[in-house]
């Protein structure tokens, strides 16, 4: 069976196109600049890559250009081999607390959390539509990145506000990158034979977060009601006090949106050390001496450990920590380092074991007192199993 997962953002479109249950990738790609000059898509497919810079003033010119490639390449003979479209959607709310099957009302309902995720939903939405009216024969799957994090308990989700906050307008603590973390929670629950595991899972790429999870169930995560809490990020500053912001307006005269956008997009590595959001340019320049990337090196890898001692403590002691997503499964320094930070709850590096990238290993010795996995995580996948589920059960 044929299923694609699909992740439209405002202005692109990636998709990958499984063979399940086989988890075979047939295709993949991404549209980019959609509505914008100069926008172009790559689709990858049995070891070929094509790259075509055409005008996509929509997303609905977007899938259609895919559609007839996916024909006129051969890569399916006919659009009704597709029987579903798994969608990533990024905030369900407290409402959406498991993958759903989507229809017209269950959009609506959907959309009433635009709110909460301006810059994504009204995209992921926009990808639903699309596909609904093109490929009208298929299932539609939502998939949300808050939902695996909506087992958390009232004292762990809910912030020390006054309590209206919270029953008024859904001030909370709500969790993303969730289909990320329970990918990589069955794998390691799978590997090590055991649905009862304790495991801290670290989501860490240009944007990052830390969960604790028991017996499949989140206690806490590092992202709080947007994905700006937590751990320093690529361009995301993580825990600040939020004073910060009203100080910040009065002695710049920038509005709230202005601050709150620099918080986003001008912080965290990017903003102490000026050279660039990306791990691998920061490691390249702390090898050269950069005093300020040195600086957001350290500020990173200690903010990322802390996390780690928090929730070992959380847990009353972690069965495994799961390293994943882009800094987490190809940085061997970043690794390395984070590592020697959480040396107290008796983790163990074995270096012999980390030189390498994008592998299932585990990276520590055997006499430590935590094992630490770098596991490859596959959201695509899980939004396509997920699908593929929905449409067995029809």
């Amino acid at each position: 069976m044929k299923i694609i997962s699909i992740n439209a953002g405002s202005s692109s479109l990636k998709f990958t196109l499984f063979e399940l249950p086989e988890k075979e990738v047939i295709a993949s790609g991404l549209f980019e600049k959609i509505g914008i000059d100069g926008s172009l898509y790559t689709i990858k497919y049995n070891g070929e890559k094509i790259v075509k810079e055409v005008p996509l003033p929509d997303h609905s010119v977007a899938v259609e250009c895919l559609m007839n490639d996916l024909i006129e390449l051969g890569i399916v003979k006919d659009l009704e081999e597709i029987e579903g479209v798994g969608h990533r959607i990024l905030h369900g709310g407290a409402e959406f607390s498991k993958p759903v099957v989507l229809d017209e009302e269950v959009v609506k309902r959907i959309s009433k959390y635009n709110e909460l995720g301006p810059l994504h939903n009204p995209a992921n939405l926009l990808g639903v539509e699309v596909f609904m009216k093109k490929l009208p024969h298929a299932i539609n799957v939502g998939v949300f990145d808050t939902a695996f994090h909506q087992t958390m308990e009232m004292d762990h989700f809910l912030y020390p506000v006054p309590y209206e906050w919270y029953e008024k307008y859904g001030v909370r603590r709500y969790g993303f990158h969730g289909t990320s973390h329970r990918f990589v929670y069955g794998e390691i629950c799978k590997y090590l034979n055991r649905d009862d595991l304790k495991v801290i899972t670290c989501h860490i790429g240009n944007g990052g977060s830390i969960t604790a999870i028991d017996s499949g169930k989140v206690i806490e995560t590092s992202m709080g009601f947007t994905p700006l809490a937590g751990i320093m990020m690529g361009t995301r500053c993580g825990d600040i006090d939020p004073s910060i912001l009203e100080y910040m307006v009065n002695k710049t005269g920038k509005t709230i949106g202005e601050i709150t956008n620099e918080l986003n997009k001008k912080s965290g590595y990017l903003g102490i050390s000026g050279v660039s959001s990306d791990s691998r340019d920061i490691e390249a320049a702390v090898e050269q001496g950069n005093e300020r990337a040195i600086l957001s090196q350290k500020m990173y890898i200690q903010k990322i450990a802390n996390y780690i001692a928090m929730y070992n403590n959380m847990l009353n002691g972690a069965d495994a920590i799961v390293l994943t997503a882009g800094v987490g499964e190809n940085s061997c320094l970043s690794r390395k380092l984070i590592l020697e930070n959480i040396a107290s709850l008796g983790v163990k590096l074995d270096e012999s074991k980390n030189d390498f990238r994008g592998e299932f290993r585990c990276i520590t010795t055997e006499d430590s007192k935590i094992p630490v996995y770098v596991i490859p995580t596959n959201e695509e996948l899980m939004i396509a199993l997920d699908t593929y589920e929905f449409k067995m059960a029809e």
